[in-house]
């Protein structure tokens, strides 16, 4: 069945990924009609979660996010598929980083990376800066029930150079390339809600105290990694524009989850920013303490 789905669905997505762009984004819209007006894909739970994240916007203005926020979720959606074809120079093109130095920097200090990043703008695209690492980097993600989807998850993926590893892949990964010299870098999108019987700290984000993933920081300490953030802005639609922040080059020092907190508070900047980038759609508020 799970063959029979993929073997229906990838020539479809194929198709897709190989629309002029100017079609492919009024596809989009036509997508974005559908999921927002018709079928009312999450609304409820993005409505809930503007509201509490942005009490000072006023209801016109929260439902402006709201319905900015459905036609950037449609378009990233369909430029991950619009990775099955992309070419290097069209990527590098529409994902651009301002200050790849910043990064370059730290690959001189023969120590492996753990990069920071949210749910924000393109986080998906941000696979392409493999094109400018020395090191090998390494994508954490959470494993498709379909085995061939996620194979072609992966195969997209190693058209940018990135090694895709689970989230129970993760230690293992991270402690042999450590026990073998193997400089890497390591993408961490920590600023979802983690199950509660695996939560260490509670933070604010967002007026609100919420649980919070803490992996990224405490093995960063095990593992003596420097510890970079990445901010994407959405330039216009299908561009955007990457820009890095060292949080530490001396983890070890650092008090625990203070990187955390400093990581969740820049996200924050993201978001107040430009709130209709954000992926609203999680339930990220879903055990606040207040």
């Amino acid at each position: 069945m799970q063959l029979l789905l993929y073997i229906i669905l990838y020539p479809i997505l194929w198709l897709i990924s190989i629309l002029p762009f100017r079609i492919f984004y009024l596809f989009s819209d036509f997508i974005c009609f559908l999921v927002y007006n018709i079928i009312g894909y999450r609304k409820k739970v993005v409505r809930e979660n503007i509201a509490l994240a942005l009490p000072h916007l006023s209801k016109k203005e929260q439902l402006e996010v709201e319905k900015k926020f459905y036609k950037h979720l449609c378009d990233m959606f369909l430029e991950m598929i619009k990775t099955i074809s992309i070419t290097k120079e069209q990527i590098e093109k529409r994902y651009t980083f301002k200050n790849i130095e910043v990064y370059k920097e730290l690959e001189k200090k023969n120590k492996s990376v753990a990069l920071l990043c949210a749910h924000y703008a393109s986080y998906e695209w941000a696979v392409s800066m493999n094109y400018h690492l020395n090191f090998i980097g390494y994508g954490i993600y959470k494993k498709l029930a379909n085995p061939y989807f996620d194979k072609l998850v992966r195969d997209i993926r190693s058209k940018f150079k990135a090694v895709l590893i689970t989230t129970k892949e993760t230690i293992p990964t991270i402690h042999h390339n450590y026990k073998e010299n193997i400089l890497s870098i390591y993408g961490f999108a920590s600023d979802q809600s983690p199950k509660l019987n695996a939560t260490h700290h509670w933070a604010s984000f967002m007026g609100h105290v919420v649980p919070v993933h803490t992996g990224a920081e405490m093995l960063a300490k095990r593992f003596d990694m420097n510890v970079i953030f990445l901010k994407t802005r959405k330039v216009k639609r299908g561009y955007y524009e990457a820009s890095f922040e060292i949080l530490s080059t001396d983890v070890k020092s650092v008090p625990n989850y203070e990187i955390t907190e400093q990581f969740l508070k820049l996200v924050e900047g993201q978001i107040l920013e430009a709130p209709e980038f954000y992926l609203w759609t999680h339930k990220r508020w879903k055990h606040k303490k207040d």
